[in-house]
């Protein structure tokens, strides 16, 4: 697996249990993430609780797989609940009418992305590319505020 490049930060380790683990030399970022590691957090909620930055994690993500000391779980995919899809669509049917549960699929689809489980990381974007289908610069600047507000309560 090569974490060399590309986006890192949804992926999930877990620890590989092995007899020889107490033979290997860890630096401190390695333990610090060896320790972290539960097959549950992706690295990026690791880098959140550590202050350890990505490129930090991805060398030591590195080194701990060439060890074979963990494995990838799966990349782990945060979803937009329902909630906030509710409330994208009910903002966006108050600026444009009633089209707006169509232009969200549309949307959706464009980013290569389901309805169902729309990756929260993308929210967004999600919202800027719909903001764009509204004319009126009052209701578009009142859309994209409750949806970013939202964003920020949800975490997205």
């Amino acid at each position: 697996m090569d974490i060399s490049s590309g986006d890192i930060s949804a992926i999930v380790f877990r620890r590989v249990v092995r007899e020889d683990t107490a033979e290997y030399s860890f630096d401190a970022q390695m333990l610090t993430l060896f320790m972290e590691l539960d097959g549950k957090k992706s690295l990026a909620v690791i880098s959140r609780k550590t202050g350890l930055k990505m490129s930090t994690l991805r060398e030591a993500a590195g080194k701990l797989l060439r060890l074979k000391l963990v494995e990838q779980v799966a990349e782990a995919i945060a979803a937009v609940d329902a909630d906030f899809m509710d409330t994208l669509k009910r903002e966006l049917s108050l600026a444009i009418g009633p089209l707006a549960q169509i232009l969200i699929e549309d949307a959706v689809n464009d980013l290569g992305q389901s309805v169902t489980r729309f990756p929260s990381r993308q929210a967004p974007e999600l919202v800027e590319s719909l903001s764009r289908e509204i004319h009126r610069e009052d209701k578009r600047a009142a859309f994209k505020q409750v949806m970013l507000r939202k964003i920020k309560e949800k975490g997205y």
